[in-house]
Formats: structure tokens, C-alpha cells, sequence
């Protein structure tokens, strides 16, 4: 019989993303349930779909 694993690990992520318009790098959640928008541009950067975002900027890194 295979342990139970007593805290599951999380799906979701932080991300690094780079704005494609103006080149701003930001720290995002890859699960957010708000509009995240570039700080410099004001640009959107994710697309809410009620679960994980799509994200619409480039993704630089995967935090964990």
C-alpha cells in the first residue's frame, strides 16, 4: 500500500513574466482570479479563464 502524502504539494505557481510591450519583468500568480496588468504599461498580462490564467507575457522563470 503507497504512503499518503501528508501535504500535497501546490499546482499552481508564482511566475517571472516579461511585459511583450515594454519589456517590465513581474512576479505573477499562474492561478489568479484578477486581471494582473503591467505596472509600467498598464498592458494585461494574463487572461482569466476561471482556473490556471493564460498568461499572455513571455515567461522568464518558474518560481518554487
Amino acid at each position: 500500500m503507497p504512503e499518503k502524502e501528508l501535504i500535497p504539494t501546490p499546482r499552481s505557481r508564482f511566475l517571472r513574466v516579461k511585459c511583450l510591450d515594454c519589456g517590465n519583468e513581474q512576479i505573477i500568480f499562474g492561478s489568479c482570479s484578477t486581471p494582473a496588468k503591467c505596472e509600467v504599461c498598464n498592458r494585461s498580462l494574463v487572461q482569466l479563464t476561471g482556473g490556471k490564467s493564460k498568461v499572455l507575457a513571455k515567461i522568464l522563470e518558474v518560481l518554487t
